[in-house]
């Protein structure tokens, strides 16, 4: 049986119309050869880890094969590692998604002069969702020149997918800390935690049951690779299961080292139930875009 073969029969018996997909990754060209350029590093012997990229493949070849799958909803999550990026990006970003429809307008930030006007731009020009990766960009969420900008992303109800947590290597700004002064400024924000916050899973399911805008990604967690490095406590699935309707399917497509349908399945293995899995893999995010 073929991997879309094996991905179609999983959502089909759940009785689903698909998948929504909330952490997918389109970019540039050359900002994608770049990731893809220190994702083999990684797999150099000194690091101990190999991190082959699963689907290198052209971007039309991706987006064929994230619709082959059932995906009616996808993300393109991009983002800047120095001031002027921004801006770039989001224009980038725009024209994506106006020639694929079924990519939600994904929009991004960075802590710089001028950063509320450039998120205000890309939310007026129908930005749906916007990536924060605190790692990459190796600033502190709660730094001052984002406070205009959270409060508008607040005010307008468009989800933020963060990289936060201090995984696969911690950062100065990386931890549950900053967002979480973030939250006690903007309580409404409507933050998507990715990979659960791997590695501080518990601290971030806190400010999930803390902030009911709080919402948690399953990116690469509960996979035989993330489970290498960063396995999620048993004892914390009762807490994930509570907060299922926050729960939101992500894959990191297509920068996995794995097929795709091991994240769906590495979900299923958790025995949560089927009205679970149907929540995390379509309804939360159908409801958070408002899908029909």
């Amino acid at each position: 049986m073929s991997e879309v073969q094996r991905v179609r029969r999983f959502w089909e018996g759940l009785g689903l119309p698909g998948l929504v997909d909330v952490h997918t990754h389109f970019m540039p060209e050359r900002v994608l050869r770049k990731v893809w350029e220190y994702f083999d590093a990684l797999s150099e012997p000194k690091d101990g880890i190999a991190w082959p990229i699963t689907y290198r493949a052209d971007e039309d070849e991706r987006v064929a094969l994230l619709r082959a799958f059932g995906v009616r909803a996808f993300t393109a999550m991009l983002y800047p590692h120095k001031p002027g990026m921004a801006e770039w990006l989001n224009g980038w970003a725009a024209d994506f998604a106006r020639r694929t429809p079924d990519c939600l307008h994904t929009a991004t930030l960075f802590p710089e002069p001028g950063a509320e006007g450039c998120v205000r731009r890309a939310v007026e020009s129908g930005a749906r969702v916007f990536k924060a990766h605190v790692q990459v960009g190796a600033y502190d969420p709660a730094d001052e020149l984002l406070d205009p900008v959270w409060g508008l992303l607040a005010e307008a109800g468009v989800p933020v997918v963060i990289h936060c947590g201090s995984g696969p290597a911690p950062g100065k700004h990386t931890g549950p800390g900053p967002v979480a002064r973030v939250l006690a400024r903007h309580p409404r924000l409507r933050l998507v935690v990715a990979h659960l916050g791997l590695p501080e899973y518990e601290e971030f399911l806190d400010l999930a049951e803390r902030y009911g805008e709080v919402r948690l990604d399953t990116t690469m967690v509960f996979t035989d690779f993330g489970d290498r490095f960063a396995p999620f406590p048993r004892r914390a699935l009762p807490r994930l299961a509570a907060v299922g309707d926050r729960v939101l399917l992500g894959t990191d497509f297509p920068n996995i080292p794995y097929p795709y349908v091991e994240q769906l399945l590495a979900l299923e293995r958790l025995g949560l139930g089927e009205g679970w899995l149907r929540a995390v893999c379509h309804d939360n995010g159908a409801r958070l875009f408002g899908l029909v």
